[in-house]
C-alpha cells in the first residue's frame, strides 16, 4: 500500500504528532482511563492507527476479493447486493400449536427463515412426562416428543420454501430425522430440504452442558450424520460449529474464535478417520458466532474467521473444493449482554450488535428481544427485534457495499491481531492433543472461567461500565408484560404425548427400536434406523434411551 520511504515518513510524523500535539493535552487533561481494550479485554487499543500498523498487508494474500480465497472479504462475490442475509429469529415455546402460531406470525412479518428453540427436556432427550422434565416442559423452547409434534409445528409451512435452523445437540439426530420425516410426508424431495442442526457436542462439554452421551459416541453420531446427509440431504448443514455459547460463558473474542475453529478441526479429523472424504462433507459444515458489543472487534473476528478457516482447510486437510474452505456462519446478538435493568436499552445494544454482524458479512442473523433477560420474548418485542434487522437492511446503507470497513488501519490491524491471538490458542490446543483432549482435561473450561471471573470483577469495581447496571442507574422496576408457560400448557403436552402412545402401533415401535439398538451396538450408520423409529412414532425419550443404554452417559470431571 505504501513504500518503505513513505512508511518511515508516516512513523516519524506519528512521533512528532504525539510529542507536539498529544503530550501537552495529556499533561493538562489526561485521558478517560489508562488503558483502552477491546470489549473483552483481548486486545489493547492504540490511540491512533496509521498505514504503519498494516505495513506488511498483502492485498491479494491477506484480503483478496469477495468470493475468492482467502475469503476475508466474504464468501459471495456480490455480498448483500445480490441477496440479503437470512433474517432468522430464534423462536419456540410452550406447545407445538403455540410455536406453529408464532412461526406463521414471524413469516407474515417478513422473516425469511425459521430458527427452532427446544425446551430443556427435549434438549436432554427426555419425554415431557419423564420425572426429569417436571416443571421445564415448554419453558426454554417448544416441547417435541414425537413426530406428531413436529408435524404440528410445521403445519401449513412447506419445507421446500423455508430453511430451518434447529438449536439441538445431543438428540440432533432424532430431531433431524423428524424434520426429514415431515418433509417426506409433505412430498418434499430430501435433496431440497434446507437448514441447519447445531449438533455441536464439544461446545456442550465446554460451555452449555446439554449433553447426553460421552465424547466418543457423540463424535460417532456426528460423523454418521455427516455421511447420511451428504447422500440424502446435501443442502442441509449438518453441524453449526458454535462459538456463541463459548462467548456467552465468558470467553474473549479470540478465545471464541480459537475454540470454535478448534472444534471444527476436531470434527473434520473425526470424519476423515471414519473414512469420509473431506470434500464430501466439508461444504455442509457451518458456524455460529456471537454478535457482541464492540463493533470493530466483532468485525475483525468475523473477517479473521473466514481467512483462518480457508487456510486450515487448505493446509491441514488438503481440501480441494472451494466450498470446503468457505466459512459460512449464523450470528445471534449477545444474550449475556441483555440487562434486566432499563430493558429499553437492550434495543440499542441489539442494534449495534446486529450492525457488527452485517458489517462482518454474516449469512444469517437473529436479533434478541429486549425482554429476554426476563423471560421468553413477547410478540411485540419479537417484532421490534425483526424490524431492527429490516431497518438495517433497507435504511442504513450497511448492506449496499461489500466489507465496507476493509482498508481501515484499525480494522485491518485488529483483524490480524485477533487472528494471531486465536492461532496461539489453537497451537496450545494442538500441543494438548486437540480439542477433545483439552476439553476432557478441563483446560478449555478453565480458560473461559478465568476470563469470565476477570470481567465480572471489572464490572463490580466499575472498571467496565454497563449502562443501567453499574452506572446511570434509575430506581424503578421494569414494567412490562412477559410471556409465560403455565402448568396447564405442560399438562396439555403430556396429554398429547400419552394419546400418541395409545394410538400408535407398539409392535412397529419396538421393532424399529431394536433395529436401532443393533446398529448402535455395531458400526452401522444409525441415522436410517432413527428415521424408521421416528416414522413409527417412537418418542425422543425412547430413542435416546436406546442410545443411552448402548453408549452410556457423560459424567464430567471437576473443573
Amino acid at each position: 500500500m505504501f513504500d518503505s520511504e513513505e512508511l518511515e515518513e508516516i512513523r516519524e510524523g506519528h512521533e512528532e504528532w504525539h510529542e507536539e500535539e498529544v503530550e501537552p493535552v495529556l499533561e493538562r487533561f489526561g485521558e478517560r482511563k489508562e488503558t483502552f481494550t477491546t470489549d473483552t479485554g483481548g486486545q489493547e487499543v492504540d490511540r491512533l492507527y496509521t498505514p504503519a500498523d498494516v505495513d506488511d498487508l498483502d492485498y491479494r494474500e491477506d484480503l483478496g476479493y469477495p468470493g475468492e480465497p482467502p475469503y476475508t472479504r466474504g464468501v459471495y462475490s456480490t455480498g448483500y447486493r445480490g441477496r440479503l442475509w437470512t433474517m432468522r429469529q430464534y423462536a419456540g415455546f410452550s406447545t407445538p400449536e403455540d410455536t406453529n402460531e408464532r412461526y406463521h406470525y414471524l413469516l407474515d412479518q417478513g422473516q425469511t427463515g425459521l430458527s427452532m428453540a427446544f425446551d430443556l427436556p427435549t434438549q436432554m432427550g427426555y419425554d415431557s412426562d419423564a420425572a426429569m422434565a417436571a416443571g421445564e416442559v415448554g419453558k426454554a423452547g417448544v416441547a417435541i416428543d414425537s413426530l406428531a409434534d413436529m408435524e404440528t409445528v410445521f403445519d401449513s409451512i412447506p419445507l421446500d420454501e423455508v430453511s430451518t435452523s434447529m438449536t439441538i445437540n445431543a438428540p440432533a439426530s432424532v430431531l433431524l430425522a423428524m424434520y426429514i420425516a415431515v418433509g417426506d410426508k409433505q412430498g418434499v424431495d430430501r435433496e431440497e430440504l434446507r437448514g441447519t442442526i447445531q449438533n455441536d457436542l464439544l461446545k456442550e462439554y465446554i460451555a452449555r452442558n446439554t449433553y447426553i452421551y460421552p465424547p466418543g459416541p457423540s463424535m460417532r453420531i456426528i460423523t454418521d450424520i455427516f455421511e447420511f446427509c451428504a447422500a440424502e440431504t446435501p443442502k442441509f448443514n449438518t453441524i453449526s460449529i458454535s462459538g456463541y455459547h463459548i462467548r456467552e460463558a465468558g470467553s474473549t473474542a479470540a478465545q471464541e474464535l480459537a475454540f470454535t475453529l478448534g472444534n471444527g478441526i476436531e470434527y473434520v479429523e473425526a470424519a476423515i478417520e471414519a473414512g469420509l472424504d473431506v470434500d464430501d462433507f466439508a461444504p455442509q459444515l457451518s458456524f455460529f458466532f456471537n454478535g457482541h458489543n464492540n463493533i470493530f472487534e466483532e468485525v475483525a473476528k468475523f473477517r479473521a474467521a473466514r481467512r483462518m478457516w480457508h487456510d486450515i482447510m487448505e493446509e491441514r486437510f488438503d481440501a480441494e473444493n472451494p466450498k470446503s474452505k468457505q466459512l459460512k456462519f449464523h450470528t445471534q446478538t449477545a444474550g449475556s449482554m441483555l440487562t434486566a435493568q432499563q430493558i429499553e436499552n437492550n434495543v440499542v445494544r441489539v442494534a449495534y450488535q446486529a450492525l457488527a454482524a452485517v458489517l462482518g458479512g454474516t449469512q444469517s442473523l437473529h436479533t434478541n428481544g429486549k425482554d429476554e433477560a426476563l423471560a421468553l420474548p413477547t410478540e411485540e418485542s419479537v417484532r421490534t427485534a425483526l424490524r431492527t434487522q429490516q431497518i438495517l437492511a433497507h435504511e442504513s446503507g450497511a448492506a449496499d457495499t461489500i466489507d465496507p470497513l476493509a482498508g481501515s488501519y484499525y480494522v485491518e490491524s485488529l483483524t490480524d491481531e485477533v487472528e494471531e491471538d486465536a492461532y496461539e490458542i489453537i497451537d496450545e490446543v494442538d500441543e494438548r492433543g486437540g480439542m477433545l483432549e483439552a476439553v476432557e482435561q478441563q483446560w478449555v473450561q478453565r480458560q473461559i472461567q478465568d476470563t469470565a471471573f476477570d470481567r465480572q470483577k471489572e464490572i463490580e469495581e466499575k472498571e467496565r461500565i454497563i449502562v443501567g447496571v453499574n452506572e446511570f442507574e434509575v430506581d424503578e422496576d421494569p414494567q412490562m408484560d412477559v410471556e409465560e408457560v403455565t402448568e396447564e400448557d405442560e399438562q396439555r403436552q403430556i396429554d398429547s404425548l400419552q394419546s400418541i402412545r395409545a394410538e400408535r402401533d407398539d409392535e412397529a415401535v419396538d421393532a424399529t427400536l431394536e433395529a436401532l439398538r443393533d446398529a448402535a451396538a455395531g458400526d452401522e450408520n444409525v441415522m436410517p434406523y432413527i428415521v424408521d423409529a421416528v416414522k413409527a412414532y417412537a418418542t425422543v425419550g425412547e430413542i435416546c434411551d436406546v442410545m443411552r443404554d448402548e453408549f452410556g452417559e457423560y459424567q464430567p470431571g471437576a473443573v
